[in-house]
């Protein structure tokens, strides 16, 4: 997204004298995104839908020289999605207060496969796909360590969160009790073992009640592992993960989900690229019974200055880990951009 305005905060800053050395900048992010959904087996009524989402992005410098960012997003219809604060030192590496946004610990890695577009299942098509996300979609504060500490080309990055279950909530307040504990996530990457090749590792770890017979037999705990490679304009990645709940209820309860992925891109040009991706998830029930789910998605996408066109066409088998042709579906997905 392009920048649509830059305004000086000086008196929005002025509540922040007792750490600011200088007054911030605020920058307003934003586009414009209509889509047309088909899907097979749904009553789709009004196909057109529009993402009306902007971005408030503050920043600042303290005396010390650490960077200051406040992100706060409203997406669709402008309900409040997100926000994060991040102070990025000078030899600390960056500390982020994640307000629910999402992308941080293990869930930066949930589907890391190359796409034109969308993950496959990020289209309108529902797919019900479980993939793995640790404390990164809830609130959380992360550390990514600096890189004078870490090997050329690694990123490493320590997500941690009092309570995994807890909802979004506003300064001065708390979340209760959610029934589940604080956990831990670490996410590491490597982008210099070889050209064109990223290697991408993470681990999560939620306690949970223990209760035989209707809590967990031990904390929660996912995983995960992937690589891409590019090599001219083509590029191809596969990963693998695992989430596993420890729910000890008999019967239809989750024990844990397995899935693989891979996906490959190409550049036709500057402006045309393409790609296919596959998703294949298993779940594994207390009972003993297991279901497979797997979601591909082809899509394509061509770019005009500021605009762009995108096409997916994603079919589903054993949506939401259903069986039977009933929960077999197809669905075609297509979006129009503007940049500001």
């Amino acid at each position: 997204m392009n920048k649509l305005t830059k305004i000086g905060v000086s008196a929005l800053c002025g509540s922040l004298a007792s750490v600011a050395a200088n007054a911030g900048t605020m920058e307003v992010l934003g586009g414009a995104t209509a889509t047309w959904s088909s899907n097979e087996g749904t009553t789709t009524g009004n196909p057109i839908g529009m993402n009306t989402g902007l971005t408030f992005k503050g920043s600042g410098e303290l005396d010390n020289g650490t960077a200051v960012t406040l992100t706060v997003t409203g997406a669709d219809q402008m309900g409040y999605t997100s926000g994060s604060m991040s102070m990025a030192t000078p030899s600390m590496g960056t500390f982020t207060i994640v307000h629910s946004a999402g992308g941080a610990g293990v869930d930066r890695f949930d589907d890391m496969m190359p796409t034109a577009w969308e993950e496959t299942n990020g289209t309108s098509l529902t797919t019900g796909l479980q993939t793995v996300a640790g404390v990164g979609t809830t609130q959380n504060i992360e550390w990514s360590l600096p890189t004078d500490m870490l090997p050329e080309g690694m990123n490493a990055y320590l997500a941690i969160t009092p309570r995994a279950g807890a909802g979004v909530t506003n300064d001065k307040a708390s979340s209760g009790d959610t029934g589940t504990g604080g956990g831990y996530d670490i996410a590491i990457s490597h982008n210099a073992l070889l050209d064109g090749l990223n290697v991408f590792a993470g681990m999560s770890s939620i306690e949970q009640a223990i209760a035989a017979g209707t809590g967990a037999s031990g904390d929660r705990t996912q995983y995960v592992l992937g690589a891409t490679y590019a090599i001219g304009s083509v590029t191809v990645g596969y990963q693998q993960s695992r989430d596993n709940l420890q729910q000890t209820a008999i019967g239809a309860t989750n024990s844990y989900y397995e899935n693989s992925a891979f996906g490959v891109s190409f550049n036709v040009s500057d402006n045309l690229s393409l790609s296919y991706g596959n998703h294949k998830s298993q779940n594994s029930l207390n009972s003993g019974a297991q279901v497979e789910l797997e979601a591909e998605s082809l899509q394509l996408a061509y770019t005009m200055g500021g605009m762009s066109v995108k096409i997916a066409e994603s079919s589903v088998d054993n949506a939401s880990y259903t069986s039977g042709t009933a929960n077999d579906s197809d669905g075609t997905t297509i979006a129009l951009s503007l940049a500001f």
